[in-house]
């Protein structure tokens, strides 16, 4: 007489883990803090803190401890690392050579101000008759903190103002020249002391700004200081100083342009195009109508 077979034992099911969790904590580790990962994959911080709290819970494990202000890793935070880029990798690679097209990376540009104001709509238009699917991604800033952001991967191509030397895994070139001015109202000249509307430091024009006058003897005084262009040109739209900018961003904002000779002459600038390495041909597309535009502006 046959028996029937014994029970199976339960087995137990299969948990997966999401790559989107994995990526943001890969993002994570990768930028040094929560804070510098928004920047990567475009959430906020408290998204963040949500997903790892998942994960961490998930995982049955903690992944962070914090040492102060630093958040470093548990030992299963620096073996899931390992774990967790691998199994990107593989993701990545299974969407690339069997997935669907999708939309593609976006193109992330920065730029100074001077820039945004005149030559950008040109470019967009020009661009987006060639690449009607690129996305993009622009930051206008102060070329130091533009370059600060590529120097962390956050930006592909930025276009700024004067030399700052070569960066590894990148390559630069001068796209133009432009003339600094005095900008402002010509009355202000008389006065024994130069009345200054400037940006905070660093800034190159603050800088040719104050050298030059200091080379002249030319006594100044600072009345009016911003971190941004649109304070900086409200005050010299109001009356209340001078300053110095390109020829280019006056002309753009409609602001006077103080030839006398009475005040010393300052130089002129480059423009500068840095572009990183290995670029998909839509961003190398957008870099050189960037360096069109701003050699024939």
């Amino acid at each position: 007489m046959s028996h029937p077979p014994a029970p199976r034992a339960p087995q137990r099911m299969a948990r997966n883990v999401q790559t989107e969790l994995l990526r943001s904590f890969v993002a994570i580790v990768e930028a040094g803090s929560m804070a510098q990962a928004t920047e990567t994959i475009f959430l906020t911080q408290s998204a963040l803190s949500l997903q790892m709290k998942r994960l961490e819970d998930m995982l049955q494990q903690k992944l962070f401890r914090r040492d102060g202000r630093r958040l470093l890793l548990t030992a299963t935070g620096e073996e899931l690392v390992t774990y967790a880029r691998q199994l990107l990798a593989l993701n990545d690679r299974i969407m690339q050579n069997l997935g669907q097209q999708s939309d593609p990376e976006p193109i992330t540009v920065g730029m100074v101000q001077d820039f945004a104001d005149t030559i950008l709509p040109d470019v967009l238009g020009r661009f987006r008759l060639e690449h009607p699917r690129a996305r993009l991604i622009v930051r206008v800033g102060g070329s130091m903190e533009l370059l600060e952001l590529f120097d962390r991967s956050r930006l592909d191509l930025v276009l700024c103002l004067g030399q700052h030397g070569d960066r590894a895994g990148a390559s630069w070139d001068v796209v133009g020249h432009d003339r600094m001015v005095w900008l402002g109202d010509p009355a202000h000249i008389e006065r024994e002391e130069l009345p200054l509307v400037l940006l905070e430091p660093p800034c190159r024009f603050r800088d040719a700004a104050l050298r030059t006058l200091t080379e002249a003897r030319r006594e100044y005084r600072i009345v009016m200081e911003t971190p941004n262009l649109p304070a900086l040109r409200a005050g010299v739209r109001g009356g209340i100083g001078i300053s110095c900018r390109t020829r280019r961003f006056a002309a753009a904002e409609g602001l006077p342009v103080i030839t006398t000779r009475s005040l010393p002459p300052v130089p002129d600038i480059e423009t500068i195009l840095v572009r990183r390495d290995g670029l998909a041909d839509s961003a190398h597309d957008f870099g050189d109508l960037l360096a069109d535009a701003a050699e024939n502006q």
